[in-house]
């Protein structure tokens, strides 16, 4: 309830449809002020029904991730939502379906260790921390001095885990691109004859 009040969301996601230049999408958007983004029950629920709501009426979709990772306070509730809404995504992934996520500051932990993590192109905004524990928790278990900015979407981009790091400012320029050319992508062919 004092998330609630302080937010004035219900949860840590808002989901629906949209358009991004007349193109509509499904959309999932993570808000980190409510409860750092971490992933419940109801957030996973929320999510599965964006890839569900994907697969009934066959538009693109877009989750803006935003997320410490999984609600430590639903215990094994909320690490479940990781394969939970990976299934869902599985069935989305046998469709043409185009899948778009955007990392923000941070994506980390189970989120990005689920859907985070599985979008045909995965965009990250500049100097996005991302990756699944944090650069101190990492440090210490393994007692190595790390490459500077190694969690940054930039380090992750130069490495392959990141399609493109994109400013806010052309986020919805680039997002019409890349859904025109997805949504014009041919179907998968039958070769059974």
């Amino acid at each position: 309830k004092q998330y609630q009040a302080k937010t004035e969301l219900k949860e840590g996601v808002v989901c629906g449809t949209a358009s991004i230049n007349n193109i509509p999408i499904n959309t999932a958007i993570m808000d980190f002020h409510f409860i750092g983004g971490s992933m419940g029950s109801v957030i996973g629920e929320k999510v599965s029904r964006t890839f569900e709501r994907a697969l009934e009426n066959s538009l693109p979709t877009i989750i803006f991730v935003a997320s410490g990772g999984a609600r430590m306070q639903e215990g094994i509730l909320s690490l479940m939502q990781m394969s939970k809404t990976c299934a869902v995504l599985s069935r989305m992934e046998e469709t043409s379906i185009p899948y778009i996520t955007v990392l923000t500051d941070p994506s980390m932990a189970g989120v990005m260790a689920s859907f985070g993590s599985l979008g045909d192109i995965t965009i990250a905004e500049p100097q996005s921390l991302v990756g699944f524990a944090g650069p101190r928790v990492i440090k210490q278990t393994i007692n190595q001095i790390l490459p500077k900015g190694f969690q940054r979407s930039e380090f992750l981009q130069e490495h392959g885990f990141v399609d493109m790091v994109i400013n806010r400012k052309m986020m919805r320029q680039t997002l019409a691109k890349l859904l025109k050319i997805l949504s014009n992508k041919p179907k998968k062919l039958d070769f059974s004859n």
